[in-house]
């Protein structure tokens, strides 16, 4: 109810007049068109009659029917011109509007945003800054040895488990590689070896003797 824009406007009403106008145009031109048809008829029925001065009458009549109708037609081509420039002129109003509402906010996003030098400035700062941070990084990888880098990831762990609110992690050292060699196994048949030797030394005595 109390919506502004369900209320009918000025360029609203303008239309809705200019096709009122069309519209009456067009019953007119339907009248002009049943009394010219109708004078055609009555100068047949003259004719037929033998009265050929009342058939030019009704002729006559009928040709200044018809001078009205082009009129008309030639009105009712302005009126169309006129009310689809009204319209197409609403519709650019709208669009207008909608740019310089579209370029009032973009303004002031930009004034948020401290404008577009700033902007840019700040993009450069931070390109800046991740190009340092990469540099340092690169820097210290390669000075720090393989055993300082492992206690700096356990280090970060351990801050990494600290912040989460978890158990500090505690990273045991490995056992170091036993240096020292295990005896060597001696085989079965080694083992056995004297054994049989004397068997043997035994069985040859006894063939001599």
């Amino acid at each position: 109810m109390g919506n502004s824009s369900s209320r009918v406007t000025a360029q609203d009403k303008a239309i809705l007049d200019l096709k009122t106008q069309r519209d009456k145009l067009h019953q007119y031109q339907r009248r002009i068109t049943v009394l010219t048809d109708r004078e055609t008829q009555i100068a047949r029925q003259m004719l037929a009659q033998g009265d050929k001065k009342r058939a030019l009458l009704a002729l006559r009549r009928k040709k200044y029917q018809e001078s009205l109708l082009t009129k008309t037609d030639a009105q009712l081509e302005q009126l169309e011109k006129l009310t689809s420039s009204v319209e197409f002129a609403l519709i650019q109003k709208d669009v207008l509007f909608g740019l310089q509402q579209g370029t009032k906010v973009l303004k002031e996003i930009h004034a948020e945003m401290g404008g577009i030098d700033h902007v840019e400035k700040l993009m450069g700062e931070t390109a800046d800054a991740v190009a340092y941070q990469n540099e340092v990084s690169e820097m210290l990888g390669g000075r720090i040895s393989n055993q300082d880098e492992d206690e700096v990831e356990d280090e970060l762990a351990a801050l990494e488990a600290e912040v989460n609110g978890g158990a500090r992690v505690v990273v045991q050292p490995l056992p170091d590689v036993p240096d020292t060699q295990l005896p060597v196994p001696v085989p079965v048949a080694d083992q056995e070896e004297p054994e049989e030797q004397t068997k043997q030394q035994q069985q040859r005595q006894a063939m001599l003797a």
